[in-house]
């Protein structure tokens, strides 16, 4: 069994391990694989629900209620004209059911839709490649049904709301926003908080980009914040939430065709010796050379790396070149994350969640071979991109948009947002009629596609 220590000691135990860090060399242009660039996501991907959907009815008291909703929904980012406010109001006062079932339920579900998945429309999302799970948590016939048969169409909208304290920290700034430039700045915030899962989980690791930090999660409590270095404008770091599943002391690093090209290859050609005291090895030649760097002091990964697969080879690493996080303004990467004190936080990876002891680490550092710690439970790590987050003051902190993608998220306020999720009725079996039976009209209320 995994002997675990309480969070606090297992702190305290590692505490001493950041003096042993590689110390600062001069090295200022360490290349670590490049990111993969990948092609933004233009398509928005609504779920499709099948259901056998009858039109819901709605009583005047519900249908007023979520009127009352929209009429105050600009207050959680969104914006009330997108839910057809009017048409709702004059449908109540029509006295038609079925124009008010019809009107109410579109109204409802477009504005689950955007408390649930974000308004703005995959377009507008640059490089965001987050996975969010909740149409699957919170599918929204269910929770219409919910609603209606237990009167609760604000509780039920309410609860579609991300969990974690900085969005409503947004939320309320936005009630004192000083300009609509201030306003829009907190809405794309609170947009990128729906995004993302509903609730990030009790562990996780958590870098924010554009303000260079990681923080580590565990128990809804951050136990650790690292300085992070991040990609530069030419090279930009996407936002994505891969499951980390172990932690890598001593690294080797395989260099990737690029950086090969840019140096290295030429320095294995020419001057062999220079590149085996710099810790590369290699097969192969020209087109198929292929090099490895070695564990060792100028390993351009350090002494650590998280283990986060995904397609866009980003992830978690130290760095030999400990002066840039001095930097306040640290965009000089290639994509993936430096993370400053790599012994300590690699440390807290091990113990906390490879079930390691200090010990353990410490030999598996020492020994300079490369070592995995495998993760009891894997968890995620959250590649964030939040320009706005609260001060604790009521307020908002700003930081820099390093890759311009507040401005599409902005000019998407003016235009419509993502359509309601698709809800489609199972095509019923084929039925060979035995006698002459009349011909069924279709109308939008009796079509069970919606």
């Amino acid at each position: 069994m995994v002997h675990k220590l309480p969070h606090r000691t297992a702190l305290a135990l590692l505490a001493p391990l950041s003096l042993l860090a590689a110390p600062a060399f001069a090295q200022t242009n360490v290349k670590e694989d490049s990111v993969v660039i990948q092609p933004d996501k233009v398509t928005d991907d609504a779920p499709v629900v099948a259901a056998d959907f009858d039109m819901p009815s709605w009583t005047e008291e519900q249908a007023t209620t979520l009127l009352s909703v929209i009429e105050g929904i600009n207050a959680e980012g969104l914006f009330a004209r997108d839910y057809n406010p009017d048409g709702l109001a004059a449908a109540i006062l029509s006295k038609d059911q079925l124009q008010l079932d019809k009107v109410a339920t579109d109204s409802f579900l477009l504005l689950a839709t955007h408390l649930r998945d974000g308004r703005t429309p995959n377009a507008a999302r640059k490089q965001w490649f987050m996975t969010d799970n909740d149409a699957e948590v919170e599918p929204l016939l269910p929770l219409l049904t919910s609603a209606l048969s237990s009167d609760s169409i604000a509780e039920s909208l309410a609860r579609l709301n991300p969990v974690h304290p900085d969005f409503a920290g947004l939320k309320t700034a936005l009630a004192t926003a000083k300009s609509p430039a201030e306003a829009n700045a907190i809405r794309v915030n609170m947009e990128r908080w729906r995004w993302m899962p509903r609730d990030l989980g009790q562990r996780y690791v958590v870098s924010n980009v554009p303000e260079y930090m990681t923080r580590v999660v565990h128990g809804g409590t951050v136990i650790a914040t690292h300085k992070a270095v991040v990609g530069k404008a030419s090279t930009p770091t996407p936002q994505l939430n891969p499951m980390a599943t172990g932690v890598i002391v001593n690294p080797t690093w395989t260099l990737p065709r690029s950086i090969i090209n840019e140096g290295i290859g030429a320095t294995i050609a020419r001057n062999p010796a220079s590149a085996r005291a710099q810790g590369y090895t290699w097969t192969g030649s020209g087109k198929n050379l292929s090099v490895v760097q070695q564990p060792g002091a100028n390993n351009a990964l350090g002494v650590m790396k998280m283990e986060m697969l995904n397609e866009h080879a980003i992830y978690l690493h130290d760095t030999p070149s400990k002066g840039a996080f001095n930097a306040a303004a640290r965009a000089f990467s290639h994509g993936c994350i430096r993370t400053e004190k790599a012994l300590h936080f690699s440390g807290l990876m091990a113990v906390m969640f490879a079930g390691r002891s200090p010990e353990e680490f410490g030999e598996a550092i020492a020994s300079g071979k490369t070592t995995r710690f495998g993760f009891d439970e894997p968890f995620p790590v959250y590649v964030a991109y939040w320009t706005a987050v609260p001060d604790g003051k009521g307020g908002v902190k700003k930081f820099a948009d390093l890759y311009g993608r507040d401005a599409p998220v902005v000019a998407s306020f003016a235009k419509p947002g993502r359509p309601t999720a698709t809800i489609i009725a199972p095509v019923a079996p084929p039925v060979v009629p035995t006698v002459e039976t009349a011909t069924r009209v279709t109308t939008e209320a009796t079509s069970g596609i919606y």
